[in-house]
């Protein structure tokens, strides 16, 4: 290749087709892939806050989150077999639909978004840092976390939650930054060694009191009406809630599907996300109710039911599963940024600066911006409702998965020009009008406008939990009439 071809390329090794022997994710990889999505804070609370809005009924839940599943699994197959089948993440896939040039802008959203979520949740990450450091201070002599140095506060955080913080950032620098044979063991590990730690959550609330705890939650299994027609809005609002939770990995999933064996084992190991979320519902359904049960029988204790994890565990009176579940916490909330968050921003990063940019250079870019976030959370960011503008950054997302299912599928027939994708050349197939795909960025934005006015319309919030799916039909259609020759 000539020096002036060299610079019209937008190759970059860490973008290009994935090595055949580097294709070792199985159905059971995936198995833990979902496990670990799953395996949140955040998860574990909405599961169980969806059990509490809709009066304790298990099986409204239930049934509701398995719906929202079947969701995740048909639009995951969707996205994932282009990246199985070609080894290419999403932004490189996305240069089909949207042109390359196209395809760095609107990539670069999804960045943008996963940048800011790292950023939150490396906050919330480095408070079980901070409360596994403060009980071994607790540990040693009481009357420490007395002294002034504990009491000075900047941006809201004492000494003990910037070292805890710090911590955070540098440790996921480290883990992240390796390489994707790591980051698959480190998923395995972390999915495995959760559900370990759920386990224990379980049974350190069962054998408080079994009789209690056993009789409580099997009272929560209310079939009473459960055909009801008024438990049909209900179902279908937990089954979108659920899908929603997914809705940001759905649209990178192609960074992960493009190191799957064959298609066979990508749906087989979709489909494991059903299971994952009935052994996941299960353990959070049975340890809330579990631990309302007992607390209930303390009166100084407030009516409340608690659904996030560390609230439940410093209730219980045992120090030693006390540490563990923390320990258990931060293991998932790790995990889970790395995937839902940290490389699907490298991705999008190094294809916006393909030139430059690797996967270890765009992890400290990506750290630092999370740094910053994560900083200034406390006092700024979470003060100016800065998450209803992630929302609608996020409503690019389903129609950014409309248009390129639509292209994949329905307009390019499932080929793919391989030199073209990486090429800048103005005879490429991917090339369009100056790098952009004008039908594309059209369907896009109508696509937007829908998924959008659920969130900023007050009259259509009714469908937000669907604005993803709107969004993706929406933009979808409008791009096959556009598209099509």
């Amino acid at each position: 290749m000539s020096q002036q071809n060299s610079k019209k390329t937008l190759v970059n090794w860490d973008l290009v087709t994935v090595n055949p022997n580097n294709k070792n994710w199985n159905w059971k990889d995936l198995f833990y892939f979902w496990g670990v999505n799953i395996q949140s804070v955040i998860g574990f609370s909405l599961i169980t806050s969806l059990y509490l809005v809709y009066n304790l009924n298990s099986f409204i839940v239930f049934f509701g989150t398995i719906l929202g599943s079947i969701l995740v699994y048909f639009f995951s197959n969707l996205i994932g077999k282009p990246s199985q089948k070609f080894g290419l993440p999403f932004v490189v896939i996305l240069r089909s639909a949207l042109g390359v040039q196209g395809a760095k802008y609107f990539g670069l959203i999804r960045s943008l978004v996963g940048i800011f979520m790292f950023g939150i949740q490396t906050y919330f990450l480095s408070k079980a840092f901070g409360y596994l450091i403060r009980i071994f201070i607790f540990s040693l002599d009481s009357s420490l976390l007395d002294q002034d140095v504990f009491l000075v506060f900047l941006l809201g955080l004492n000494i003990i939650d910037w070292f805890a913080f710090i911590v955070s950032v540098t440790l996921q620098i480290f883990l992240f930054s390796v390489g994707m044979n790591f980051n698959k063991k480190l998923i395995k590990f972390s999915a495995i060694l959760v559900y370990l730690g759920m386990i224990l959550f379980f049974f350190s609330v069962l054998l408080n009191d079994v009789k209690s705890t056993t009789s409580t939650f099997l009272e929560s299994i209310n079939l009473n009406n459960f055909a009801n027609k008024d438990n049909l809005l209900p179902l279908i609002t937990v089954a979108g809630t659920t899908f929603a939770y997914f809705s940001i990995v759905i649209l990178s999933f192609g960074d992960f599907s493009r190191y799957i064996k064959n298609e066979s084992e990508l749906k087989k190991g979709n489909f494991s996300l059903i299971l994952n979320l009935i052994i996941f519902s299960f353990f959070a359904l049975f340890i809330v109710t579990g631990v309302d049960s007992f607390l209930k029988q303390d009166p100084e204790n407030l009516s409340k039911i608690l659904t996030n994890p560390t609230d439940i565990i410093g209730k219980i009176n045992s120090l030693i599963i006390t540490n563990l579940v923390l320990i258990f916490i931060i293991i998932a909330s790790l995990s889970t940024n790395l995937i839902a968050n940290f490389i699907p921003s490298q991705y999008s990063l190094i294809n916006f600066i393909p030139s430059s940019l690797s996967l270890k250079s765009s992890s400290y870019i990506i750290s630092i911006f999370g740094l910053v976030i994560g900083m200034f959370w406390l006092t700024y960011f979470s003060q100016i409702g800065i998450l209803s503008f992630i929302d609608t950054f996020a409503a690019f997302f389903g129609p950014l998965f409309g248009i390129m299912v639509s292209d994949f599928y329905l307009i390019k027939k499932g080929t793919l020009i391989n030199k073209d994708i990486y090429s800048l050349e103005t005879n490429g197939a991917y090339y369009y009008s100056k790098g952009w795909h004008i039908k594309g960025v059209y369907s896009l934005m109508l696509g937007f406008i829908f998924s959008a006015s659920t969130i900023w319309n007050a009259n259509l919030m009714f469908l937000q939990s669907y604005a993803w799916v709107i969004g993706a039909f929406v933009s979808a259609f409008i791009y096959y009439l556009l598209a099509r020759e």
